[in-house]
């Protein structure tokens, strides 16, 4: 699978990486029960096809998504590029809240070694921007882990320019993680200009907008606990304006003899400052459907006409 480097003189990711998300169960913000056996062979599917990087976070299912991640590598660690994330920290009655004050930084990088089985981690990402810490204060302390030999990479994930500055004047970021997909476009405006003018690594979530641009998604089918079921982006009205969109995208798709999901994901790599997508799975199978992404080259043709589609949306 094609790689790119992550940043400036970063490794070498492949263009899609593994999404821990799903795997980590019910929680807050889960996607339902899950089978663990089946994560564990997603995984193996993904390795198998070149992948080789999993992108997880400690509060994924409260800490099982890492879990699940060791054992899937048990024996294997030191062949996947494995990323992490903290400051979404939560009680004994499982409520989440934002915590990036150092000592709780801390304490989180020992739990993550320790549910990950491993003595560093490739990539720590703070997850979300905590409004009670300064940037400057977290900032400090991830670069702290990186000299320590904890983290070999430090990263963030959803802040804003603005953000990103307070940080590069305490040290350099390697990574940014924001939101970027066909319905959501707003890193266009500033964030990928300025990461790739200062040389950082983008990895892009929600590539597929969490399901809706796949063609195939059906609320009726979502776990009672699914957070989607909360989410008014998944509402009835906004579903039919996505299937609306999804009839004029399908031509492209089948120009090229691929699902509109693939289309999608291809849309999200043409883009010069993204470094890789991160596509969840739960099963083996959902792996397959998507690898194939990777080697999918939009026309100049076709990436205009989708975009003149995507601006009636």
């Amino acid at each position: 699978m094609k790689t790119r480097n992550l940043g400036i003189n970063g490794p070498k990711l492949t263009v899609i990486g593994f999404g821990a998300w799903a795997i980590g169960g019910s929680w807050e913000f889960g996607w339902g029960a899950v089978d663990d056996k089946e994560s564990i062979k997603a995984i193996h599917r993904a390795l198998d096809l070149g992948i080789n990087w999993i992108d997880t976070a400690a509060v994924y299912g409260l800490g099982h998504s890492e879990e699940i991640v060791a054992q899937a590598l048990r024996g294997i660690r030191n062949e996947v590029f494995v990323a992490t994330k903290c400051g979404m920290v939560w009680n004994e009655k499982g409520e989440v809240t934002k915590n990036l004050k150092p000592i709780s930084i801390r304490k989180e990088i020992e739990d993550s070694l320790r549910r990950l089985q491993t003595d560093h981690i490739d990539l720590y990402q703070i997850h979300w921007p905590d409004p009670n810490t300064p940037p400057e204060d977290s900032w400090m302390t991830m670069s702290e882990l990186m000299r320590e030999g904890k983290v070999r990479n430090i990263g963030v994930c959803n802040y804003s320019v603005a953000e990103l500055e307070r940080c590069r004047a305490v040290a350099p970021v390697q990574s940014l993680q924001p939101p970027y997909n066909m319905l959501k476009r707003d890193a266009e405006e500033d964030l990928l200009p300025y990461c790739q003018q200062h040389g950082i690594g983008v990895v892009a979530y929600s590539p597929m907008a969490s399901g809706l641009l796949t063609g195939k998604f059906n609320y009726d089918n979502l776990a009672p606990d699914d957070w989607r079921r909360k989410n008014p982006s998944y509402n009835a009205d906004n579903r039919a304006k996505v299937s609306s969109l999804l009839t004029k995208l399908k031509p492209v798709a089948d120009r090229y003899s691929i699902s509109l999901g693939e289309l999608a994901i291809a849309w999200v790599l043409k883009n010069p400052a993204i470094t890789s997508a991160i596509v969840g799975a739960r099963k083996d199978w959902q792996v397959e459907e998507t690898a194939n992404s990777a080697n999918i080259e939009l026309s100049l043709v076709d990436e205009e006409a989708i975009d003149g589609i995507l601006k009636s949306f």
